[in-house]
Parts: structure tokens; C-alpha cells; sequence
């Protein structure tokens, strides 16, 4: 009962930490505005982190990897106290490292599909709003290849629907199958 406090805890403190480090590096690759809610709020939860981390890690072609490795330490050690507090031993420090680089690019497909759902609710209610530009930026570059090849029907882009189903299959089969590799090296 106090192990599954714990990962709860731990899952929403650590991954969720992981998950804004990892969303601070793609508004930062993808060149989103940063003057709004989101990403004023990503900035001010992993400043203390990332602002010492860039002393030491350098940005590697204009990438933000002191964020990114961050984000990717901080997935290792969620998964490493999980995997603790579930089994009660230590499992393979390549499994936890491959798993967590596997997690993080899960969470980046779900960041860019949860950035197409409100970008689509927001269509509807207020297109206008200052976290439209932020969700712009992080759909844009996936969405242009594929409106060239979806066509409109009347005035509905269906584009931003198959980009949903292109991520579901990601997650289905590439991702799982990487998920089930790093799996076999826990051990």
C-alpha cells in the first residue's frame, strides 16, 4: 500500500518534471513563442534545473541538449525508483537507460498529440488565443508534408486527423517494439 503511494508520488512529481523538461526542448527546437501561459510556465518549473545544467553540457547544432539530457536523466531515475519500489531489487542500468530514452520519445509523440487535440478544440472555441501560436509551432512542421497530400474536403483539414493516426501507429508498433527491446535488457 505505501509502495503504491510512493510510485504515485513518483509519477507525478518525476514524470511529470520529465515531461515539461522534454516539452521545453521541443518549444525550443521548434521555435515557439515563449511570451504565453505555456511557455512561461515550462520556463519557470525547470529554470533551476536547466540553467545550471547548460554550464556544464553544451548545446550541441543549435540543440538544447542540457535540456534534453535532463529530461532523460529524470526519466532514468523515475524509472529506476519505480522499478525498485515494484520488485524490491535493482534491475540492468542499460535497460533503465534504453527504456527511459524510449519513454521520452513516447511522451514526445503524445506532447505533439495532445498539442493537435487543443489545437483542434481551440479551433472551435477561440482560435485566437495566445497558446494558438505555441500549438502552431509544435503541429506545424508534421502537419505541411501531410496537407500537400490530404486534400480539403469543403473546408475541413482532415490532415490533423491522419497526423493522429500516423502517431497512434507509431505508438503501436515501432514504439512498443522498442518498449518490449529495452525490456529484455532490464534483466
Amino acid at each position: 500500500m505505501l509502495n503504491e503511494a510512493l510510485v504515485f508520488l513518483l509519477n507525478v512529481v518525476l514524470q511529470s518534471f520529465a515531461t515539461i523538461l522534454l516539452l521545453r526542448f521541443h518549444l525550443q527546437w521548434l521555435r515557439a513563442p515563449m511570451r504565453n501561459p505555456i511557455g512561461e510556465f515550462v520556463m519557470a518549473a525547470s529554470d533551476f534545473l536547466v540553467l545550471r545544467a547548460r554550464r556544464y553540457i553544451p548545446a550541441v547544432s543549435g540543440y538544447d541538449t542540457a535540456t534534453l539530457l535532463a529530461a532523460w536523466l529524470v526519466e532514468t531515475a523515475y524509472l529506476a525508483l519505480v522499478a525498485w519500489l515494484e520488485s524490491g531489487h535493482l534491475f540492468s542500468p542499460l535497460g533503465i537507460l534504453v527504456l527511459a530514452a524510449v519513454k521520452l520519445l513516447s511522451n514526445s509523440i503524445y506532447i505533439l498529440m495532445a498539442a493537435l487535440f487543443a489545437q483542434a478544440i481551440l479551433s472551435w472555441i477561440n482560435p485566437y488565443t495566445p497558446i494558438a501560436a505555441v500549438l502552431n509551432a509544435i503541429t506545424y512542421r508534421f502537419l505541411r508534408p501531410l496537407r500537400r497530400i490530404v486534400p480539403m474536403l469543403g473546408n475541413i483539414d482532415l490532415s490533423p486527423m491522419v497526423l493522429l493516426v500516423i502517431c497512434q501507429l507509431l505508438l503501436i508498433v515501432p514504439i512498443a517494439m522498442l518498449e518490449n527491446l529495452a525490456g529484455h535488457l532490464f534483466f
